[in-house]
């Protein structure tokens, strides 16, 4: 039995060593901060794994009425996974690759997942996990850095905008402008569906369209919201689902190699300059009453945006990334729907009429009208803190006019990113400030009521 062992333990370790090994084309030292495998004599096929661990701290003054688990909150304080993934792909052949994500997201005391929670009782805390991505790929043309594949699977490759289709391990903010993953754990699965796509960099432009099966909104685990005079994801009349977007390279072209993701920045590695442009469209999507009759109306989907992330400085490390956004949201006549990352509140003594969710730090992210969203931030030099790493402050905002809220609806972030190894150790401190809103007035809106503030630290792990 112990030569068993030791030879079985052996043999794991001796695998370890050749997976961790083989990074470079000749099978020498691992000089690479990655997991992979080679399957071939120069490592163009090959299998990777990655892990990302997103950690919150968090501090939030809560909306009008919260309650965590019936007890009023004024104030929560709330430590929190906001994401655990871990990721396996390859190039297995010149043509093959395949592609999947196992994770979850949200994880805190209240187990705050979307759907669940909703009458602020407590659910099964170890359902979380699930895949995010599974498909596979087929090239069937490359010419130097151009490019043309087909995929299918369940993906995140979609139209709209780059933070529809976020990498959410080189995020330049603490989190990513959720507001632009329109339908999440709507009509798909944190922002992925089942589509067959193709994807692909021709000279300057890169490009990706897909015809997407939407998930029903009944499956998404809360009770679907009653029909009314607002649109809200129908329940009849399913349709696909058609994207595409465009993005024209001025410099650089971007990394290709996982399917849909695009980098929040590179810190400075890379000179690029995009101009971008998505829709989404789908038939029937949401429905509404009027009088007696059910009305259907299309969800359009559309961006147009330019995305900035260069060195300024090579010798000192420094650089330079901002983005500048306007979207298009029509989702139906009415449209409103409130939501709070992670939320740590389960539920509201003080309801608002036409909506739900409003506890805790929820706000009306999602709406029929228009978005502006801009982000900025400045990598100061390298070995700024020695061996400790470098400083990177940002700075971001979300303005909104949405056709039932009284005003524009703006939304400030604030932080400073201690990039200890780049993205693979970072710790963020963020400041949130968002509206707060009461009944309006007049019917069916809401008008501002204040404004309330959350204190974010995430330490990031990723390779």
């Amino acid at each position: 039995m112990y030569n068993k062992l030791r030879n079985t333990v052996l043999f794991l370790l001796s695998a370890a060593g050749s997976v961790l090994a083989q990074t470079s084309p000749a099978g020498g030292s691992n000089t690479r901060n990655d997991i992979r495998y080679a399957l071939n004599e120069s490592g163009t096929h090959y299998i990777k794994a990655t892990f990302l661990n997103q950690t919150w701290l968090r501090l939030n003054d809560s909306n009008p009425g919260t309650t965590v688990f019936g007890d009023p909150a004024s104030q929560t304080f709330d430590i929190g996974l906001r994401r655990t993934r871990m990721q396996l792909f390859g190039q297995l052949t010149d043509r093959v690759f395949f592609y999947t994500q196992f994770g979850m997201n949200n994880f805190n005391r209240t187990n705050a997942f979307p759907g669940y929670n909703t009458t602020g009782t407590p659910s099964n805390r170890k359902i979380a996990a699930f895949f995010h991505d599974a498909l596979g790929e087929y090239e069937v043309h490359r010419k130097g850095t151009s490019f043309v594949r087909f995929g299918a699977g369940l993906t995140i490759v979609n139209g709209l905008s780059r933070f529809t289709q976020p990498g959410i391990g080189t995020i330049l903010t603490m989190d990513v402008p959720v507001f632009a993953q329109a339908t999440v754990d709507q009509t798909d699965e944190f922002a992925r569906k089942l589509s067959v796509y193709s994807r692909g960099q021709v000279g300057k432009i890169n490009y990706r369209v897909a015809v997407s099966d939407p998930f029903p909104i009944e499956t998404n685990a809360s009770a679907p919201p009653p029909l009314g005079v607002n649109a809200t994801f129908a329940q009849r009349k399913h349709r696909k689902q058609f994207q595409g977007m465009l993005i024209y390279n001025i410099f650089d072209t971007e990394d290709q190699t996982t399917p849909g993701y695009l980098a929040g920045t590179y810190l400075g590695r890379r000179k690029v300059l995009n101009l971008e442009a998505g829709i989404i469209s789908e038939q029937n999507a949401t429905w509404r009453r009027e009088n007696v009759d059910t009305i259907y109306s299309a969800l359009t989907l559309w961006s147009v945006a330019a995305y900035l992330d260069m060195p300024l400085d090579a010798a000192k490390g420094t650089a330079v990334s901002g983005y500048l956004g306007y979207f298009g949201t029509d989702y139906g006549p009415g449209y409103l729907r409130y939501n709070g990352l992670m939320n740590p509140a389960t539920g509201t003594t003080a309801p608002l009429p036409g909506v739900g969710g409003t506890q805790g730090n929820a706000y009306p992210m999602f709406g029929t009208g228009n978005v502006i969203y801009a982000q900025v931030g400045y990598k100061l030099r390298d070995a700024l803190l020695g061996r400790q790493g470098t400083l990177l402050p940002y700075a971001s905002v979300q303005h909104a006019s949405y056709d039932r809220l009284d005003g524009g609806m703006s939304v400030y972030n604030l932080g400073l990113n201690w990039l200890m190894q780049g993205h693979t150790g970072k710790l963020t401190l963020n400041y949130e400030n968002r509206p707060i809103y009461r009944a309006s007035p007049v019917a069916n809106r809401l008008s501002p009521d204040g404004r309330r503030g959350a204190w974010v630290l995430q330490y990031q792990v990723s390779i």
